[in-house]
């Protein structure tokens, strides 16, 4: 008897059925529902998917997480890197480099997809062994693509919206105003703060300043709110806007680049050293 022809039949009717029922990212619970309503023997589901795999027709994106890639249909194709994204940890939200070119923020186009978390990471490759120091960060690379993870306290897991990618998937996404804000939270990250600056200036046109200057305060930290604060009066924006950041209460000169020395000229309005050198009359 050829126990591989009942085998594929049974893993095209299942992802047939997970199809229709709208699952074309799914776990274990979907498969084993799914297999009990369609009378599929649960006891070959590892089978059954390893063969689908096989044949190209899931993808495993980590353990008990599948992703049909698109045979049913002609016109079907992966699922856009977001929903990947969004899957592959709960909850999370399209952050940093990702949401800026996805909110048009900025003409780069980010290698990686990143999110922000308030769940612990582990990738499988904190699970590996290294014989030595590792030079890039952790991630998951699915089909080329690689995932990056930003943990994030649950008080800062704020500002995120929610964003159509297709008729099937709805994903998180820091808004506009969030996103920006991130730039001042991890200005290394966009290359210093020569560049989040630039970012904000060519920026400014495109967000709530309101809002910003209300994430600021909420996110709770002196220095970024006074760093965003100068660097908002810096490209105009009234002092009226302002007086929430001018009031955060702080006692000592923060740096307005956090990585670079502490040089430069102190203002001591906003509590500022201007370690870039940036003159302060534009």
């Amino acid at each position: 008897m050829n126990i591989q022809k009942p085998v594929e039949s049974y893993g095209i009717r299942l992802l047939q059925q997970l199809f229709l029922r709208g699952k074309r990212i799914f776990n274990m619970q979907d498969v084993v529902a799914t297999a009990t309503l369609e009378q599929i023997p649960v006891n070959q589901l590892r089978k059954i998917l390893s063969n689908l795999a096989k044949q190209g027709r899931v993808l495993r994106l980590r353990r008990g997480l599948y992703v049909s890639v698109g045979w049913l249909l002609p016109q079907e194709t992966q699922p856009h890197p977001f929903v990947i994204s969004a899957y592959l940890i709960q909850p999370s939200a399209i952050s940093h480099w990702s949401a800026l070119q996805h909110h048009g923020l900025t003409e780069q186009i980010p290698h990686v997809i990143m999110a922000s978390t308030s769940q612990k990471i582990v990738t499988p490759s904190m699970r590996e062994k290294q014989s030595s120091p590792r030079k890039m960060k952790h991630a998951w690379i699915i089909n080329d693509v690689r995932y990056e993870y930003i943990s994030v306290q649950q008080k800062h897991f704020f500002g995120i919206i929610k964003i159509w990618l297709d008729e099937y998937f709805q994903v998180s996404i820091t808004d506009k105003e969030r996103t920006l804000l991130d730039v001042f939270i991890y200005p290394k990250m966009f290359g210093g703060m020569g560049e989040a600056l630039g970012i904000l200036e060519s920026s400014l046109a495109d967000v709530d300043i309101k809002k910003l200057v209300n994430y600021a305060i909420q996110y709770d930290k002196k220095a970024i709110s006074k760093r965003l604060g100068w660097a908002l009066e810096y490209f105009g924006i009234s002092t009226q806007e302002l007086e929430p950041l001018l009031n955060v209460p702080i006692d000592y000169y923060c740096r307005l680049d956090p990585s670079s020395p502490p040089i430069g000229p102190c203002d001591k309005r906003w509590m500022l050293q201007n370690n870039l050198i940036i003159e302060e009359n534009k």
